[in-house]
């Protein structure tokens, strides 16, 4: 379904400046099933076989000396991103650039030799959501959109109210109404409307997908819906920092936690990339992919041999990760069989061990989505599909304190003592 009059669009020298693209090096939308191509837009399904659009591009010359020129930011990619030149000056969250931690005490304790955490709790607010939210901003302004809005697992809720409130735009997000209590404050604090629905995320996507045909909803940019071509490019960005943190280099194995797989695939399209324009060496790289079993579509899927995603009803700790139709599925499914990588879950235990092992190692305190990540790292290791002597990076997308209750029952004070000498000698004894 073309959405491409629901908008009202703005001229492209008033949206970015006199002079500059507004999509920079994007050429326009293209089908990842059939390859139909059309103009950029609001526009989310291909009009011919209904596949999903992504960007396409038409790179000009990009070397490792201009990134390096550029700021801490994902605006340091922006040539290989659908974002104006003047990107950087525009009121934004500026996410990226996060830390690539060397992770040597859980490579010991795992048995691996060269281990890195990409740690993306260090985003404004605390996920990797401000990388996708950030492009699709700039999509919005462009389309001339005056309110954002998304369905959310949380992370994304919040990411979206505080673009919004720097953009100097409205928003208007939707979130079940259960999720944890930290993702609720964070998505309202930062102003605009929360609304929670009685239902899991995918009855939040079904409510959103309806809305956006209504009036009401018309003139709104859903990030994750009519912006998702845009917003999607945003996870690249992890992609190009690993390399460019690597020393230009791909790792050989990667784990990445698996919600609507968007991810993954943009992550693996980010690789692609930076190979295809000479910036990082061709070579092999396996790509992982990180399911909690409680909402595990995927991991089903590749452990069956089937090529269809079976919707699931998510009962999982791991609610950043607890969409049971993921759309990007059967590219998930794709990538982990084209790389000889694998698709993998873990139990809510599993997942709860995962952000202990992490934070008591490395001093990392991940959300259930982290310890989803490590949990299956975990896993793949033992089980011998991991390489112990190849380089690996796994994936952390947000903080541990959005997701305490995980934790909560297992964290207490080692002793509770009188303030005395006697006392703390018979506590530690």
């Amino acid at each position: 379904m073309a959405l491409a009059n629901t908008a009202t669009t703005t001229s492209p020298d008033r949206a970015a400046g006199a002079g500059d693209r507004p999509f920079g090096p994007a050429s326009g939308l293209s089908c990842r099933e059939c390859g139909t191509r059309r103009d950029l837009g609001p526009d989310f399904a291909c009009a011919e076989c209904f596949g999903p659009l992504e960007i396409a591009y038409d790179f000009g010359r990009v070397t490792r000396e201009q990134i390096a020129e550029g700021p801490a930011s994902i605006w340091r990619y922006r040539s290989l991103l659908p974002v104006p030149k003047d990107v950087a000056l525009r009121p934004n969250m500026a996410p990226g650039w996060t830390r690539l931690v060397r992770a040597g005490n859980l490579a010991r304790e795992l048995g691996l030799r060269s281990l890195h955490v990409k740690d993306d709790s260090g985003n404004p607010t605390h996920s990797f959501k401000d990388r996708v939210v950030a492009i699709a901003v700039e999509a919005a302004r462009n389309f001339g959109f005056h309110t954002l809005s998304c369905s959310s697992t949380g992370n994304l809720a919040g990411a979206v109210t505080a673009a919004a409130a720097r953009a100097g735009l409205e928003a208007c997000v939707f979130i079940p109404a259960d999720l944890e209590q930290a993702k609720i404050v964070m998505a309202s604090v930062y102003g605009g409307r929360l609304v929670g629905i009685d239902g899991t995320y995918d009855d939040v996507n079904r409510f959103c997908s309806e809305l956006i045909g209504d009036e009401l909803g018309e003139r709104w940019g859903f990030v994750n819906v009519n912006l998702r071509p845009y917003y999607a490019e945003g996870s690249k960005t992890l992609a190009y920092e690993i390399a460019e943190q690597l020393g230009w280099r791909i790792p050989d194995q990667i784990v990445i936690p698996v919600a609507s797989g968007s991810q993954l695939t943009k992550i693996d399209k980010g690789f692609k990339e930076l190979i295809a324009l000479g910036l990082v060496e061709d070579r092999p790289y396996k790509v992982f992919g990180a399911q909690a079993e409680g909402c595990s579509p995927v991991s089903a899927a590749y452990k069956a041999g089937h090529d269809v995603i079976r919707p699931v009803k998510p009962d999982t700790i791991a609610k950043s990760l607890a969409i049971g139709n993921p759309a990007d599925g059967p590219y998930v499914l794709d990538i982990a069989r084209r790389t000889g990588g694998a698709v993998e879950d873990v139990t809510d235990a599993e997942v709860v061990e995962g952000i202990r092992l992490l934070a008591r190692t490395e001093g990392i305190f991940a959300e259930t989505a982290g310890g989803v990540t490590v949990g299956v790292l975990r896993k793949l290791v033992a089980s011998g599909r991991i390489d112990p002597d190849a380089e690996t990076v796994v994936l952390n997308t947000g903080d541990g304190l959005k997701t305490l209750d995980a934790v909560a029952g297992r964290a207490r004070p080692s002793a509770v003592i009188k303030p005395s000498l006697d006392a703390f000698r018979t506590a530690i004894a």
